[in-house]
Formats: C-alpha cells, structure tokens, sequence
C-alpha cells in the first residue's frame, strides 16, 4: 500500500471504527451507523408525484398547446407522452430492482457501460441539472408569494432570490434533520398540489354539467388555431415529455425504500397513472373556462382559471403554486443528495460526500453540496440558458439508460431479476426517445452541442480526478486533511458496507478506505491526532 493510500485507509478507516461505535451506542445492532429505510410506499408515491408536478401545470401547461395547434391535439399528446412515461418507468422498475442502489440511472449507467460514462452523467447534474432546476423551482416558489404584496407591478429582484435562498435552507435543514422529517413535508405538501388539483378538475367537471365544453366537442377540439406542422408537433411531444420529468427520481433512493423490491413497482404502477390521469383532466378543466388563445396568453393558467370561476377564493390558485413549488425543492433536493452520495461512495466525487451524520443517519455533507451549489446558482443570471443546455443531455441518459437494460439482458442473461418485462417496452421507448432527440439535434443543432461541450468537460475531470490513481503525496495528504475537517464539522462517517455499494475500479478505493485498520495504521493516526 502506498503512503497516500495507508493515509486515506487511516482517516477513513478510523471513520469506520467510529462508526460501529456510534452505531452500538445508537442501538443499531452493531451494524454500523446506515441510511435508514424509511420510506414507505405513501412515502414513495410522493416522491414521485411531487418531483413530476412541479409548478408547470399550473403556470404554463401552454408549451404543448401552442405546439400542438389544437385542444384535441394537445389531449392526445399528453395522453401519449403519459404512456411512454409509463414504459420508461417499467423499465427503471426492472434496472432498480436487479441493480438495487442508489444514484439511479448513475448508478445503472455506471454499471452498465463503465465508469466514464456514469461519471459523465452524474458530472452534468451536479455542475448544472440539480442546482439549476433547484433554483428555478425556489425562484418561482418566491414569485408567487411576494406577488400579492406587488399588485401593480414585479416583486424586486433582489427579494426574489433572497426568498429562495430562505426556502432552500429552510429545507435543507429538514433534510438533514431527519428523513422522517422531510418525507412528511413531502408527502404533505404533494397532497396539497393533489387537492389543488383536485379542485380544478371537479370545477372543470362542473363546467361541463353547465354544458361549457365548446371545446371538447370533436368539430372544435381538432379546429387547428395554427397549421398543423410536423416539427410543431415533435416540439410538442418533446415539451410534455418534459413535463413528466422527475418520473425515475424514486430510483434514487432505492436503498431507503422499506422493501424496495415490492415498493419500489408498485410507488411506479400507482404514480405515473395518477399523474397522467390529473395532467389530462387538468387541461380539460382549463379549456372548460378558456379559449386557446386566452390559454396561451396567459402567464399563469391555473391564476386566471381561478380569477375567471372562483371569484373571492381565487386566492387559493397563487398559495397552491407556492405549496407546490415548496415541495418540489423538497424532493429535489432528497433525491439530488442521494445521487451526489451515490457518486461519493463509488469514487467519483471527494469521499465526505458519501458519509451520514452518526446520529440522524442523513447524508449532510451531500446536502449542503446540493443547497451550497443552487444558491451559487442563485447567483447568476444564466441558468435558464444553462436549464436549455443541458435539457438535451438529461433527456438523452434517459434513453442511454433504457438502452443499458437491454445491453444487461444480453451480457448477462441468467442475472436474478425480481421483476422482468418484455423487451418490447425498452424498444418501444427507444424509438420514441430516438424520435425526439433526432428531433432536437435538427432543430436547434447550436443549443444541443452546447450541451454535449458542457457534459465532455468531464473527461478530463474523470482522467485526473478518477482514474490517475498515483496523485502527488502531498495532495493526497490535502484532500485527507480536509475530509477530516469536514468529518468533525457534520459529524458524519462512513456508512457500513450494506452489500450494495460500489464495484469497479473506481470504488475499490472506497472499499479499502472502509478496510479496517492495522495495528501500524491505528499508531499512525493516533500519533497523527496528536
């Protein structure tokens, strides 16, 4: 062993003595301190239907409309995008049950086509994806509440992000309070989002008995408002496939689900359905009280839906945005945490991100990455620029990912998998994922190289950070140094070995870290301590 290696394996290893004592003391068997599972199946569907229903359907489900050119053309677009939701989140099932760890498609992808394509994949959510929808979420939580007090004009900038800075630090505490903790605020406020929409259907509903569906009926619904056009129409399936997103974030927290292999289908089998089910009559209720136009004029659909049929209680549309923008930075922020711990523990960011606080047994130092990196982001100007980017990028792993499914069934054949699907649904999936990124690369070549320079500066990230092993003595020693100051600031330590952590050449350094001490090492660190 080398003398940067015996140092990691010093620090780390005493980290995994320390951790077998405060599991002991906690009462956790001796096992070690661990991510605790405690996230239910009502726990999971919250996850999954509060990370989808951001504040989209209610600001601006307009992106699909005025693409589709008409309300019947529009319904049917998000019926099928829906579906194809539904597949994709099929095969997820399958990968997160046969490959049962945290990271999602990271840790898929890593496993699947090796190191340097998962690091690439998680190298783009944490320099962009993460803290840039994070910020954009939290910026539109603080709009809608600031606005009542500026009636007659914008609330200022500064106070904007002021707020959101508050929400996320508010929320990241939760977060690293306790898991309990932030799964109750997740599932209370996605109930919240839920009766919000709730009622905008049943007013819909009620549109309908007063016979207001000029635009439902068959002649009116596919009168198109604009010609119908090919690429139109692409972009309209391309926007609600985007809509869907946040479908696969359950599957990164795989390792804190009670009974992954039961909960983890069934959270998928009863939230994609729901969430389709809501988005269509959603959009049904809308044109029961708007025409087309006035839809697409509007900045806030489910405001002037309010405004237009709720009269004195319209104010209940601005507060259900701001729930629903509060718990979606809730469940951004637990399930981007899990990633960035994933990618700790298998090597490919600094190792203080792969270790939980003693006590509370929350990943910390991952989610004051996570919180410290969006309110950077906070900061700049650009990440609606940057969100355009990389949204090419996030959407083609999706695809890299399903494909990997595929690659796993041929390689390794006889792999125990708990739930097995047809292979036709990955291929179903592909030719409609293969379907919209051509798409995307013909129609803006410029923003989609971006994305692809933006995720290839990872390269020679992985080169010198992960895959050059013999770094110089003297940095080894640094990184040591600062690890250890991170340890006793979050009061965190390596989790035991659970049997799903990493493989592969860049998690054995891991492994050996969590090795335990020889008698020279532990004199060696003690001498050190002194």
């Amino acid at each position: 062993m080398t003398d940067g290696a015996r140092q990691r394996s010093s620090t780390a290893g005493s980290a995994k003595l320390d951790a077998a004592d405060a599991g002991q003391e906690s009462g956790s068997g001796g096992g070690g301190v661990a991510l605790k599972k405690e996230i239910g199946l009502v726990s999971a569907c919250g996850i999954i239907v509060g990370n989808i229903i951001g504040s989209g359907i209610f600001v601006s489900p307009k992106g699909v409309m005025e693409n589709a050119s008409s309300v019947g053309f529009a319904l049917i677009v998000w019926i099928i995008t829906g579906v194809i939701t539904a597949i994709g989140a099929l095969c997820y099932a399958e990968l997160g049950v046969t490959i049962p760890k945290s990271g999602g498609d990271y840790s898929y992808v890593k496993d699947i086509f090796g190191g340097l394509a998962g690091f690439l994949r998680l190298w783009i959510a944490v320099l962009v994806i993460y803290p840039t929808n994070q910020a954009v979420i939290a910026l539109t939580f603080s709009n809608y509440v600031l606005q009542p007090l500026f009636p007659t004009c914008f609330p200022p900038e500064s106070g904007l992000r002021l707020l959101a800075a508050i929400c996320l630090l508010l929320l990241t505490w939760v977060n690293c309070s306790s898991v309990r903790w932030a799964t109750r605020v997740q599932d209370v406020f996605t109930a919240g989002k839920l009766l919000a929409l709730a009622l905008i259907i049943i007013m819909g509903v009620v549109q309908v008995c007063k016979g207001e569906y000029y635009w439902l009926e068959p002649a009116n619904a596919f009168e198109p408002f604009q010609e119908y056009d090919v690429g139109l129409i692409a972009l309209a399936f391309l926007q609600g496939s985007f809509a869907y997103g946040g479908w696969n974030f359950l599957n990164y927290v795989t390792e804190e689900l009670v009974d992954p292999y039961v909960n983890l289908p069934r959270a998928i089998f009863i939230s994609i359905p729901l969430v389709t089910f809501v988005y269509v009559f959603a959009n049904i209720a809308y044109v029961t009280a708007m025409s087309p136009q006035e839809l697409l004029a509007s900045n806030a659909v489910a405001v002037t839906f309010g405004e237009k049929l709720l009269g004195v209680m319209s104010w209940i549309m601005p507060i259900s945005v701001a729930l629903s923008t509060f718990g979606g930075v809730n469940g951004s922020l637990f399930t981007s945490s899990r990633l960035f711990f994933a990618g700790a523990r298998e090597g490919h960011l600094p190792s203080l991100l792969a270790m939980i606080h003693v006590k509370r047994c929350t990943p910390i130092p991952a989610l004051l990455f996570t919180c410290l990196s969006t309110l950077l982001m906070l900061c700049t100007s650009d990440m609606y620029t940057l969100i355009n980017y990389v949204g090419f990028i996030n959407y083609l792993f999706y695809g890299v990912t399903v494909a990997g499914q595929i690659v796993l069934r041929i390689k390794q054949p006889n792999m125990h998998r708990p739930i097995k699907i047809s292979l036709i649904w990955p291929v179903i999936y592909l030719i409609f994922w293969a379907f919209l990124l051509i798409f995307s690369l013909y129609s803006e070549p410029v923003v989609c190289g971006i994305g692809l320079a933006i995720m290839l500066t990872g390269v020679p990230v992985y080169f010198l950070g992960v895959y050059w092993e013999n770094k110089p003595h003297c940095f080894d020693a640094f990184v040591n140094k600062m690890t250890y100051l991170g340890q006793k600031f979050c009061v965190v330590v390596y989790p035991a070995e659970t049997g799903s952590s990493g493989s592969g050449e860049e998690g054995e350094e891991m492994k050996e870290a969590r090795a335990p001490l020889s008698k020279e090492d532990q004199d060696n660190h003690k001498s050190a301590d002194c």
